[in-house]
């Protein structure tokens, strides 16, 4: 007997694809604001060798360095926020405004060059990664890869594009379910987070500085600041708070809530990757890790194929966000240097010079991977670069944040300066470390 399809299935299906989508958008983790995909950006495939590389050689006693660095962070990128909210503007406009053109010049084309060269060696590791995984050529996939996050950035729309990047953000669990597949000695985890026990030679103040030096990044501040406008512009009827102070009270409440809790994740990730590796790499003897991707790899033997799995598809899902937004902080500065149009919403015919720059900064990153740069080397020199923009940059946000001539009524509480006052101090020891020998 043959039985007739009824003719209402097809709408349904596509009724019931409609409302998923809806339910999918309503969920608290979309209606996140820019400081979840700012602090996973900051967990990096380089941010991850570098916490793997302090986990293995130090094994329990870095952990302390992640406590201490989240509320200087989360103050920092906090400032930024409310920067680009009560303004209007990203950091580039407002440091155009209110400080000599050097100082913006020096900025903006030092960090577009330290971008450039920590998206090659983040590319590069997801290459690496991939191949692992899949057995493909690791350049096939690094030319995959970037091709493909050009693309999302150019031609999806902003709203499309951080959804995605959201529910991305959720590839950081892989770090905590790694934890699950192995032994932890959580008493002498907590005793060490609080008093580690090392000797505070060379080989342990280098560690320290690239924990830092990843952890607080001057990539991030651009990226949080004008994330801020995007998502003001976004909404019907939302202006800049200096000029509609209606909106202030509940607009300052979620950027605090935001960014507190975007850095924790970031944070206590962080913590979970140093964690997992003192258990596994720095117990078995593996204390020397100079990529994500040879992380992963060590771990295989010693924690089994599924921790191993989880550390890999980790290191790929943060790169896809960690690449979009290193190219477009620099993209943010130049355009809001230059006086181009620029935003994610924008169409790429409405925002060339935008665009211009995203595709630049992948594409020339792509080249290195042709090229006889190692991306280990191009790592290191984008460190050295932001160790230099990083002090002078923090200061010139601190300041915008606390004036009344940028902030108005607005400016960051007593508590949150100091602590961006400490950040700095933090920073600027660990970039005067870096050029100390020895």
């Amino acid at each position: 007997m043959e039985v007739s399809q009824s003719p209402v299935a097809g709408p349904q299906r596509k009724s019931a694809s409609r409302l998923l989508w809806e339910r999918l958008k309503e969920h608290p983790l979309s209606r996140l604001g820019p400081g979840l995909i700012t602090g996973v950006a900051d967990d990096d495939p380089s941010g991850i060798a570098t916490y793997s590389q302090a986990g293995a050689q130090f094994g329990l006693n870095m952990l302390w360095t992640m406590p201490l660095a989240f509320p200087l962070m989360a103050a920092m990128q906090s400032m930024c926020a409310r920067i680009g909210r009560v303004t209007g503007k990203g950091l580039a406009a407002n440091i155009k405004e209110a400080f000599p053109p050097v100082v913006l010049t020096g900025v903006v084309l030092l960090l577009l060059v330290a971008n450039t060269l920590n998206i090659a060696a983040d590319v590069a590791a997801m290459g690496d990664v991939a191949e692992l995984v899949t057995g493909f050529n690791r350049h096939l996939m690094t030319t995959v890869f970037v091709l493909g996050t050009l693309l999302l950035q150019v031609f999806v729309p902003y709203h499309r594009y951080v959804f995605f990047l959201k529910w991305l953000t959720l590839s950081l669990l892989a770090y905590a379910a790694v934890l699950f597949t192995v032994h932890v000695p959580w008493h002498q985890v907590a005793l060490r987070t609080v008093w580690p026990s090392f000797t505070p030679n060379a080989a342990a103040a280098a560690v320290v500085v690239g924990v830092f030096g990843t952890t607080i990044s001057p990539y991030l501040f651009f990226w949080q600041a004008s994330e801020e406008v995007e998502d003001m512009q976004a909404k019907p009827g939302a202006t800049p708070l200096l000029r509609d102070a209606r909106a202030a009270s509940a607009e300052l409440r979620r950027i605090k809530w935001d960014t507190w809790s975007g850095m924790l994740y970031s944070d206590v990730t962080a913590y979970f990757i140093i964690l997992a590796t003192a258990v596994t790499l720095n117990v078995a003897g593996v204390t020397d890790i100079d990529t994500a991707a040879q992380a992963a790899s060590a771990l295989r033997p010693l924690a089994g194929e599924f921790a191993y799995l989880l550390f890999a598809l980790g290191i790929l899902g943060v790169g896809l966000i960690g690449v979009p937004v290193l190219a477009g902080s620099g993209a943010y500065a130049l355009s809001e240097a230059m006086g181009w149009n620029w935003g994610l919403e924008r169409k790429a015919g409405n925002a060339r010079g935008f665009y211009a720059v995203i595709a630049i900064s992948v594409l020339a990153a792509l080249l290195i991977q042709y090229s006889p740069i190692s991306p280990m080397k191009a790592l290191f020199w984008s460190a050295v670069i932001n160790g230099v923009v990083a002090v002078p940059l923090m200061a010139v946000i601190i300041v915008l944040a606390s004036r009344k001539s940028v902030m108005g009524e607005f400016t960051a509480s007593r508590p949150i300066i100091v602590l961006g006052w400490i950040a700095t101090a933090v920073m600027g020891a660990a970039a005067v470390r870096m050029f100390v020998p020895g």
